[in-house]
């Protein structure tokens, strides 16, 4: 099973590998969230939701319920 943007922890970064959810909105896709591009975990919000993220340099808050739609491959540092 592939990892999903759900499952990243602080200040993990990873490689999205797909996005072909009907979950997923538009805007985010138009945000940078494409397959190929670099994600990291900057924040959690309290109770874990929503995730603050670093997508190809562009800051984005999303809902958990979003992000474990978006598969990952985490990059080792």
């Amino acid at each position: 099973m592939q990892d999903t943007l759900a499952n990243l922890n602080r200040g993990e970064r990873a490689i999205i590998t797909d996005v072909s959810s009907i979950h997923i909105p538009l805007k985010l896709l138009e945000m940078g969230c494409l397959p190929g591009n670099s994600v990291e975990l900057v924040q959690l919000a309290p109770f874990q939701d929503p995730m603050y993220l670093n997508i190809n340099g562009s800051h984005v808050a999303i809902r958990k319920e979003t992000a474990i739609h978006i598969l990952i491959e985490k990059i080792d540092e």
